[in-house]
């Protein structure tokens, strides 16, 4: 299978860098597999689990914010938080979604409460994901 130039980066640091097999990326508008040849876009990435692939092994990122480019140079992900999956802390994703509750309820307009709210279902989908406990409750 061709490979494809990847580079994974957060404000701290890059997290991966390398020629992959397939990105599959959580996407704002939804999950979107990347391989060698894919067409050129730009795609806002949401609260979610990111899997590269390389010859037969695959690794899972915890990815928050950020945006996706795909181009003739391969694919680069900029997202504000990424973190191998086995390194998120169960506290730090529950801090996320207590924060993600408090936007729900602070949001001033539709339009606010909405994004907010998106946010946080999408954040307790990856709890759930990575089976960290009950993240079905309500926000209050």
């Amino acid at each position: 299978m061709a490979s494809l130039p990847f580079e994974l980066v957060s404000p701290e640091r890059l997290v991966f860098s390398g020629a992959v097999t397939e990105v599959v990326v959580p996407g704002a508008e939804g999950e979107f597999g990347v391989l060698a040849g894919h067409a050129p876009f730009i795609a806002m990435l949401k609260p979610g689990i990111l899997v590269i692939k390389t010859d037969g092994t695959a690794r899972s990122y915890f990815v928050r914010g950020g945006f996706a480019e795909v181009n003739a140079a391969g694919l680069t992900i900029l997202a504000e938080e990424a973190k191998p999956v086995e390194e998120i802390d169960a506290g730090m994703l529950a801090q996320h979604i207590k924060n993600a509750e408090e936007d729900v309820r602070d949001a001033t307009n539709d339009a606010a409460r909405q994004r907010a709210q998106r946010q946080l279902d999408d954040l307790r989908q990856v709890a759930a994901a990575l089976h960290l406990g009950d993240t079905s409750a309500p926000a209050h």
